[in-house]
């Protein structure tokens, strides 16, 4: 082999091994990397589950009525402030009922907005919402007046009257007496009725309370289920 081609020869070799070598650093760079993301993205997780938790003072103040079974104590944030702000999907602004948790899609019951408590955001999913007033939680049972249409409605089978529900929602109706909406705005001290249809998910009928609204606009609210129904399924066309 002549002196150029042996030349030649240990500057590919070299070439080779500063490749895998540099290849190899940043292989391990990179896994460095991952790491302080994913233990960045858990700091940040638990930093957002204090942030959306209600403060210790309301958990003790409550203590007696959240030993109750299907009850709890949420904080829900202003869609329009902390949307983009939160790793959670919907910033906060959502709760499902039946799986206690914010993280939006997963058959969220309500949702807090410029103001207003509002149901029924995917798909068919609708829901109705009628405020009680100064009544407590404790008195808004199933035998409230206020509840006997929600308790008695008959979820729809078929998408059209599924949809046609969530339209008189939206626009608003009177049964028995007492308004039914998808929204109702926000009234410090007030109870509500939910009934939140989530097909394929859940079906719940969840009286409230807003106890507070803090000064970032953020709503906590006290809650229980008054009644389950069957998970409602819509007919195959």
């Amino acid at each position: 082999m002549t002196r150029t081609g042996a030349l030649s020869s240990v500057l590919v070799l070299a070439a080779v091994l500063l490749f895998s070598t540099t290849a190899l650093a940043q292989s391990a760079d990179r896994e460095t990397l991952e790491t302080e993301i994913r233990a960045a993205l858990a700091e940040l997780k638990e930093t957002e589950r204090q942030f959306l938790a209600p403060s210790a003072k309301d958990q003790r103040k409550n203590a007696v009525f959240l030993s109750q079974p299907d009850t709890g104590l949420i904080r829900l944030l202003p869609r329009e402030t902390f949307q983009d702000k939160l790793t959670i999907n919907g910033g906060g602004a959502y709760y499902s009922f039946a799986r206690l948790t914010h993280e939006y899609g997963f058959g969220s019951d309500i949702e807090l907005e410029q103001r207003q408590f509002s149901v029924g955001f995917a798909g068919a999913d609708f829901g109705f919402l009628t405020r009680l007033g100064k009544k407590s939680l404790e008195g808004a049972t199933l035998d409230d007046p206020a509840a006997v249409f929600l308790a008695s409605f008959t979820a729809p089978t078929i998408e059209a009257e599924a949809r046609e529900q969530a339209r008189r929602s939206g626009t608003g109706f009177e049964a028995n007496g007492f308004t039914y909406k998808s929204r109702q705005p926000l009234k410090a001290k007030n109870t509500y009725l939910l009934r939140s249809i989530s097909y394929r998910e859940s079906d719940l009928l969840v009286a409230f309370r807003l106890i507070r609204e803090d000064t970032d606009g953020s709503a906590v609210i006290l809650w229980k289920i008054l009644k389950r129904f069957p998970v409602p399924e819509l007919a195959r066309p």
